[in-house]
């Protein structure tokens, strides 16, 4: 570019005399331009000596046709749209020689404005991101030879990788002044000093195809900075995100590869993926820990011959599970696998068979197996270990499925929906528990493994260490590694005075009696804030709480149910439980669990929205909490189906029973529904079998059930959810074989004798308890739920946890006994 002598100077007039004497100084010919619309703040210089004489922090502004002439190379202007056309006008009016702007192939001639500009390509295809991706823009400025890059949107200057990849290239990064609609003064941006200066590794986006640092990938748990999507991590960058800082101990390397089909080639290809990923197979197993536990892992390498599973994965898989078992060790496997290994024939398919023989040896040693899918995820693992776990977790939009998308697609010919086989399909379709973003991983596991150690017996008979929501928290925030937990944290507690029984309670809450399970109510009516009836419940409670080393239990005495309609109290309570303000069980669930981690599907159709499950913790006591819940707007009720079940639901909620008696873990059950969803679809998929199946499974359970109707108990479909040890219903929650619109219609043949049929059929609270059929009904407080949400729910909790303290001496036989003289009374 051609040059002149001359340096041009932009200053305030405050600064002109200054400005003056500089340039004799430095004997260069000079040209004041007095500006008074500058900043006063600004001085403004031109030339790199006198930048570098720029000591008091002032931004250092140019005039175009001067800072063309300064730099050494080309302006290359980085954007697209009207700004950079702006910029582009702004150039051609200061007669800049020569001006370059970013562009890519496919619109090259609307980039060049008519030949007034030379096009730097930024890629093939015109999007959006490419001009802001720090890659492409400085590849675009190696290929123009430029000296300043000019940014037509601001935005683009708040990359620090941006500002120190010119630094180290020796580029200038410039901005219009703001507030300069001509484009003809501009700012530098200068790079702060705190910048790290290192050498960039670049790493390819799968999803969008552009360039990023890998390391800040890596600092975003594998995130890509432009799109958001995941990239695929190895074992050691899986490692180093999920587990303790140099906890990774490694098991069973160096297994030799064979070659059972004599494969032509087959030892070269194992010699090449081994040099070119670095691994010896494409698996990694051994042991690590999560803020302190100890666990196996296995973690499937997708840059291994994309994680195909051969004999050698097959063997050091299995040896893992079964090294887990004799130690006693929860076991956690991240699959990302294309299958079997084609090489291997049918001795890689016996690997499916193999590893699934010693995972069913894990689980009958009651120990937990959580599966963390990856992309991709298909085949054999698929069809074996992957969908094994006790709790089965997939990272976002993973690739999950068996049958490949082209074959399925040529098989039944037709094109199939973007998001088959996908993550959120499978949890869509039932099929998983749960998708976890990458950030979250650490500190779910953490409460994942924690939950069930707790709830698990240690091999030798010794007190496990006492785990809870709040120690596992502090652990992850104490590591330096862990990633801030997302969590549910149960609502915040009134600061009311704590009642006598409520005191009695809390001393039991934990060994160190630091963390509260109860929440506090207020005492001015202690036996209003407790319980309302009870059979034989005073009783049972003093004894449980003597057996405690408490002197003095205090008895509970029976409140009156206050109605509106006193001719009709049934009737009224209908009403009340179907307001659609009423708290649901959500709610109840925010106030009384921690860390409630919701577990999705029957692991067969669908997940229903009707039943909401999961795990979390009542203070130290891990808990497997289900309810049925109807969703507290219109939007939630659609998409719950308005609280009545599918058999899915049901059989979700038998799953995680089974699940619960298999780590000896209490189950809460919270009841509130019209009944079990009535339609053609719902029978085909053997609703009646779906309910008959809880009904036998939770009879015979061996861990402590306690039940609490909510609001609507209707019928068979609140009955599988009921069977419990011990079944309380709230003030105005009602009991019934159906509804009473139903009974009126079968008996009388008239829907409208609705109310007299409730007054009939006995559904109230207060009746039901009067009859023996619930040990108690818990106050709602001085008016409905929906109007004091909390104190209801505190009442709730306070017999959810009464009623563990007092089940859990029980021997799993008495349990059972327990469940079954209940029901055998009635």
């Amino acid at each position: 570019m051609a040059r002149n002598n001359r340096t041009k100077y932009i200053v305030i007039p405050e600064k002109s005399q200054e400005v003056t004497e500089q340039a004799q100084a430095q004997e260069s010919e000079v040209e004041i331009v007095v500006e008074s619309e500058i900043p006063e703040d600004a001085v403004l210089h031109v030339t790199q000596s006198a930048l570098a004489s720029q000591a008091d922090g002032a931004p250092v502004v140019y005039q175009l046709t001067a800072l063309a002439d300064s730099v050494s190379g080309l302006l290359l202007v980085v954007g697209y749209g009207n700004p950079m056309k702006a910029v582009v006008k702004a150039c051609v009016q200061a007669k800049v020689a020569t001006i370059w702007v970013t562009g890519t192939e496919d619109k090259r001639r609307g980039f060049s404005f008519s030949g007034a500009a030379q096009v730097a390509m930024l890629g093939k295809t015109f999007d959006k991101r490419l001009f802001s991706n720090e890659y492409a823009i400085m590849k675009a400025a190696e290929e123009c030879e430029a000296g300043a890059l000019l940014l037509a949107d601001p935005k683009i200057a708040e990359s620090e990788l941006l500002l120190m990849l010119a630094k180290q290239k020796g580029l200038g990064l410039y901005v219009a002044m703001e507030g300069d609609k001509t484009n003809q003064i501009w700012v530098r941006c200068e790079t702060p000093d705190t910048l790290p200066d290192y050498s960039v590794i670049w790493t390819r986006c799968p999803k969008c195809k552009l360039y990023h640092d890998s390391r800040i990938v890596l600092g975003d748990h594998g995130t890509c900075p432009t799109c958001g999507s995941l990239y695929r991590l190895n074992s050691n960058e899986r490692i180093a995100e999920t587990f303790d800082k140099d906890s990774f101990e490694e098991w069973d390397s160096g297994i030799e590869e064979t070659n059972p089909l004599d494969f032509p080639g087959y030892p070269d290809l194992l010699a090449s993926n081994s040099k070119k990923s670095g691994l010896e197979e494409a698996v990694r197993c051994g042991k690590a820990s999560i803020v302190g536990m100890d666990v196996a892992v296995c973690i499937m390498e997708a840059t291994f011959m994309m994680g195909s599973m051969g004999s050698v994965v097959g063997e050091k898989i299995t040896r893992t599970v079964e090294r887990a078992t004799a130690l006693g060790l929860p076991l956690v496997i991240f699959t990302a696998s294309g299958g079997a290994r084609m090489q291997e024939g049918l001795v890689s398919l016996m690997q499916m068979a193999k590893i699934s023989a010693a995972i069913e040896r894990h689980s009958a040693a009651g120990l937990l197996y959580v599966s963390v899918i990856t992309d991709p995820t298909t085949g054999g693992v698929t069809a074996s270990f992957a969908m094994q776990g006790d709790i089965i977790i997939s990272e976002p939009h993973a690739l999950i499925g068996f049958a490949g998308r082209r074959v399925i697609q040529d098989t039944i010919k037709q094109t199939l929906p973007d998001e088959f086989q996908t993550a959120e399909f499978a949890l869509e379709h039932g099929l998983i528990d749960a998708i976890v973003k990458r950030e979250q991983m650490r500190a779910t596991l953490a409460h994942i493994i924690a939950l069930h150690l707790a709830s698990a017996p240690a091999e030798d008979g010794s007190e496990r260490e006492l785990y809870s929501f709040n120690t596992i928290e502090e652990k992850l925030e104490g590591t330096g590694m862990s990633n801030t937990s997302v969590l549910s944290r149960r609502v915040q507690r009134s600061t009311a005075p704590v009642s006598p029984l409520r005191a009695l309670l809390n001393r039991f809450t934990s060994a160190d009696g630091s963390d509260e399970i109860v929440s506090v109510m207020t005492a001015d009516n202690e036996s209003e804030s407790t319980t309302l009836f009870s059979r034989n419940t005073s009783a049972k409670m003093r004894r449980a709480l003597m057996k405690r080393g408490v002197a003095d239990a205090p008895s509970i005495k029976p409140v009156k149910v206050s109605n509106k309609d006193e001719s009709n109290p049934a009737w009224e309570s209908v009403l009340l439980a179907r307001n659609v303000h009423r708290p649901t069980a959500q709610y109840y669930i925010k106030h009384m669990i921690d860390g409630f981690i919701e577990l999705h599907g029957d692991r067969s159709f669908a997940d229903d929205g009707a039943i909401l499950a999961g795990i979390g913790w009542i203070g130290a006591q891990p808990v497997t909490i289900i309810a049925e819940e109807k969703g507290a707007n219109l939007d939630q009720r659609i998409k719950r189906n308005f609280g009545c079940p599918q058999p899915e639901g049901y059989r979700k909620s038998l799953r995680l029973m089974k699940q619960a008696e298999k780590f000896g873990r209490p189950i809460v059950c919270l009841v509130d529904t019209q009944g079990a969803f009535c339609g053609m679809e719902a029978e085909e998929r053997g609703q009646g079998n779906a309910i008959a199946d809880n009904l036998v499974a939770m009879a015979g359970l061996t861990v402590p059930v306690v039940c609490v109707v909510l609001g609507e108990g209707g019928s068979g479909g609140a009955l599988a959810l009921a069977v419990g040890n011990r079944v309380a219903m709230q003030e105005h929650a009602v009991y019934s074989v159906l509804s009473p619109e139903g009974f009126a219609s079968i008996l009388w043949k008239d829907r409208s004798r609705a109310a007299e049929a409730a007054a009939v059929m006995k559904m109230s609270a207060a009746e039901a308890c009067e009859m023996g059929l619930i040990e108690e009904v818990l106050s709602e407080g001085e008016k409905p739920a929906h109007e004091n949400p909390e104190e209801a729910a505190d009442a709730v909790e306070e017999f959810v946890v009464r009623s563990l303290h007092e089940l859990e001496s029980l021997s799993p036989e008495e349990l059972r006994e327990d469940r079954y003289d209940r029901f055998r009374a009635f």
